[in-house]
């Protein structure tokens, strides 16, 4: 989480930058239900004692509003397409939240309709 909150703080700033402002908190996903509430909990410190720089870290900008953390399911990672085996039915189901085409597929009314 302490990565991809650097990466989005960067971009915003990078944004910022080039003139382009965003004033809400940027929404950050994970399917860790333990490493959200260590980063909304201050008190996990036995837990916590290896990993303490990265958690304060995340826990200053979820405090700042520059972040907000919400739970994903492992079931909607559309990332596992990429890295894990999966079954027919959720391959088809996590493509389809990709947004790809087939280009093979025969056009059907054009190019949207080619849509998976």
């Amino acid at each position: 989480m302490a990565a991809i909150a650097s990466e989005l703080v960067w971009l915003k700033t990078f944004l910022a930058f080039l003139g382009v402002f965003h004033h809400t908190a940027m929404r950050m996903f994970c399917d860790s239900q333990a490493a959200i509430h260590i980063a909304n909990n201050p008190v996990f410190h036995e837990r916590t004692k290896h990993i303490e720089i990265d958690c304060h870290f995340v826990r200053k900008k979820l405090e700042y509003g520059d972040l907000a953390v919400f739970y994903l399911s492992i079931k909607h990672q559309p990332a596992d397409i990429f890295t894990k085996a999966l079954g027919k039915k959720q391959f088809i189901y996590l493509r389809s939240k990709l947004g790809m085409i087939d280009p093979h597929a025969p056009l059907r009314g054009g190019i949207l309709s080619n849509i998976v």
